[in-house]
């Protein structure tokens, strides 16, 4: 048996990676991976804060471990693990999803403890024989079920499917209150506390957490909150970031409230994926994440594993479909997607993407039966022929985002409607001067036109510019992220106004046909600007359909001491 200690044991092989372990509860032990130099997490989002991955031992008169780590952390998790404990000792591993990220060293394990049960979702259980290629014992688990380690650890089984991943499920410990749930509340973020002691520090990353992959499946996680109401949790395991124990309240609050938000908006897009195929679910995402941004609510749906009913039903409910292409030998998703072609109705908004998984169903002709039904092309089909780039994953963003402009369109001009007329001039009467805002992060490069712009501090030296959360540019104006402030002048900005207030179709290269010279900071300086300062974003602040971003400013140059700064007069407050 293992014996488990309240301090703190850190071991590390570099400055980079190291692992911990700590007394979480009677007879339970939490194991955290921390990474602390990640910037970037598979294609979703960039990380501020680094990253951790956390997986937990409970010794019972039977002992589990719960999930495992990334396979970066092979040599330092698994000498953890064997210096702990015989593996041979561990009855059960039970898996919260079969994420690489959480169950890159299920194969280890199972060589180190040959007779140890697996536990989990029967989708679970068959994603984890392709993944380990060797016979195992396995216990599939559905909501309700229980498994009795004595000792009081009596352990229920949640199903918390699409959380983020098609086969999750939460375990809640009934000796400890613990509940275990992976992905769910978690945050990227990588410091010495155990705990969420200091709820200012983490509560960004916990919402750019849920904004990126909780978001997408709204409902489900309303629905998976429904589940756990009655337990009394004493503390909430993630699988990633500090463990929850001292605001547990307040962070299923916002889960409840942000999910309620994007699950009652009007409009709904049905994204229809093939769940480890190619690169399906992953631009699929990116596309989501575009969805919401304008405002739509978003259902992530794979193809290889949803029951033909619930596919009939979201198609029905949905005003907008995202079809990631399916292998054309995987009979359920060519069932689904039979399902699909017979529930569609006319005007519904359609999108197409290869899912690059080498036997894609041929896009173009499912487009042509799409459009013979009456369906609407939102963006034009997708192809996917490499691993996909930084380009495409701003081109998939980009594609949901005009997807949910298209369906929200008739929303927005009402919105516009019902301001109060005299409040409308009032609000027109401020002014604002004319600016373009380029950046450029690794090999994406965007473009805003801006007129709310404003110096917002003197020490240290700083401006505020406010963003559409719809802009394509939102997601490159991240904290710690730099750009360039181009201010157009007096009587020389029609040409560069005409060009950057043009649709741009996902994916365009709005710097063709501008000259442009890089900045100290990478991003592209206009050539023709008045002015440009290079700034650093340091800090965001929500403000409804606008984020008000800050950044302190370190370079500055004027091309021409005598030009005066343009500025825009408008007339009404309702629009830009």
């Amino acid at each position: 048996m293992v014996a488990l200690t309240a301090n703190i044991q850190n071991f590390s092989n570099s400055g980079l990676l190291t692992v911990e372990t700590v007394e979480i509860a009677r007879e339970t032990l939490g194991i955290r991976c921390l990474d602390w130099d990640r910037e970037r997490f598979d294609i979703e989002f960039g990380l501020r804060n680094g990253t951790t991955y956390n997986s937990f031992l409970i010794q019972g008169d039977k002992i589990a471990l719960v999930d495992t780590s990334h396979r970066k952390f092979e040599r330092l998790y698994l000498d953890l693990i064997t210096g702990l404990i015989n593996p041979n000792e561990i009855d059960y591993l039970i898996i919260s999803h079969t994420e690489p990220d959480h169950s890159g060293l299920v194969k280890d394990i199972l060589q180190l403890a040959p007779d140890i049960t697996v536990v989990g979702a029967k989708v679970a259980m068959q994603f984890l024989e392709n993944m380990v290629h060797q016979p195992f014992k396995s216990m599939v688990v559905k909501n309700g079920d229980r498994l009795d380690l004595g000792k009081g650890h009596e352990l229920e089984f949640i199903s918390a499917p699409n959380l983020h991943w098609p086969d999750t499920i939460f375990t809640y410990d009934y000796q400890t209150g613990i509940l275990y749930t992976c992905d769910v509340f978690g945050m990227h973020y990588c410091d010495d506390h155990t705990y969420d002691e200091n709820f200012a520090a983490v509560e960004a990353d916990f919402q750019y957490y849920y904004d990126c992959l909780m978001g997408p499946n709204a409902r489900s996680v309303l629905a998976a909150l429904k589940r756990i109401e009655k337990l009394e949790i004493k503390t909430i395991a993630t699988g990633h970031g500090p463990l929850l124990q001292h605001h547990i309240p307040a962070w299923m609050e916002k889960y409840q409230t942000w999910s309620l938000e994007q699950a009652k908006t009007e409009k709904l897009v049905a994204l229809f994926y093939a769940e480890d195929y190619g690169y399906s679910e992953h631009l699929v995402r990116n596309i989501g994440h575009g969805c919401t941004k304008a405002g739509v609510a978003v259902e992530l749906i794979d193809l290889n594993s949803a029951e033909l009913q619930e596919v009939r039903e979201i198609v029905a409910q949905a005003a907008g479909l995202i079809l990631a292409m399916p292998s054309q030998a995987a009979m359920n998703a060519q069932a689904a997607l039979s399902t699909i072609l017979a529930a569609v109705h006319q005007k519904q908004a359609i999108g197409l993407l290869e899912s690059g998984g080498g036997e894609d169903e041929p896009i173009y002709p499912l487009r042509n039966k799409l459009q013979e039904l009456g369906l609407i092309e939102a963006f034009p089909p997708i192809l996917v022929k490499e691993t996909p780039s930084q380009s495409l994953e701003k081109l998939c963003d980009e594609a949901g985002t005009d997807m949910g402009q298209w369906l929200t369109r008739d929303r927005n001009i009402k919105q516009i409607k019902s301001i109060n007329s005299e409040l409308e001039k009032a609000l027109g009467r401020i002014s604002g001067g004319l600016y373009i805002i380029t950046t450029k992060k690794g090999e994406i490069q965007s473009a805003m036109f801006a007129s709310w712009v404003t110096q917002a501090s003197l020490n240290p030296l700083g401006v505020a510019v406010a963003v559409g959360k719809e802009r394509a540019i939102e997601s490159l104006m991240q904290i710690g992220d730099r750009f360039v402030l181009n201010v157009l002048a007096e009587g020389n900005y029609q040409g560069l106004m005409r060009h950057f207030l043009k649709r741009f179709p996902p994916g365009a290269d709005r710097f063709a046909g501008v000259k442009t010279y890089p900045a100290n900071n990478g991003a592209p300086i206009l050539a023709e600007a008045l002015a440009y300062m290079e700034c650093e974003i340091s800090s965001r602040i929500d403000c409804g359909d606008h984020w008000i971003i800050y950044s302190t400013v370190q370079h500055g140059r004027v091309a021409n001491i005598n030009a005066l700064t343009a500025v825009h007069h408008r007339k009404v407050g309702n629009h830009y």
